[in-house]
């Protein structure tokens, strides 16, 4: 699987979702432009020493790079209204999500609608911590695999 951030802010969340990257066996892209240097020494102390165990690359052009996918990918937003849970997870999955203060721009949700979820949450509350969502994005894809890895 894959994990796509879109324009992330917070050094803080990269570091943490590297670790839950490295711990289930995903890639890691991120969508430039970064919020914050790769080599911030918060990005790397949130992330420790498991940078070196994922395979992370940039891209500056989501679009153009979901256009040239033929493998399976949904985006997380807030404001989808089907449950995350209603996904059947492929092993070749890409998980998008939006950054910390903007989230996904519309263009993405007039062109894919279908391929919207969303986390449930309580009423009137703003949204999850990008790297909590990561967590349970991640989770449940594995889960519906079983938890099998390539690499194990």
């Amino acid at each position: 699987m894959k994990v796509i951030l879109f324009q992330p802010q917070i050094p803080q969340n990269a570091g943490n979702i590297v670790r839950t990257c490295a711990v289930t066996g995903c890639e890691l892209i991120m969508v430039r432009p970064l919020g914050f240097s790769t080599q911030d020494r918060w990005l790397k102390r949130a992330g420790l020493d498991y940078w070196e165990g994922v395979h992370v690359s940039f891209i500056d052009d989501l679009e153009a790079y979901l256009e040239q996918q033929t493998t399976p990918f949904h985006f997380f937003s807030s404001k989808a209204s089907s449950l995350y849970t209603t996904v059947p997870y492929e092993n070749n999955h890409q998980l998008i999500f939006g950054s910390e203060t903007t989230g996904l721009p519309p263009l993405f949700f007039e062109k894919w609608p279908e391929r919207f979820v969303k986390l449930p949450m309580q009423p009137d509350q703003r949204c999850l911590n990008l790297a909590t969502s990561v967590g349970i994005a991640v989770y449940e894809a594995w889960r519906q695999q079983n938890f099998y890895s390539p690499s194990r």
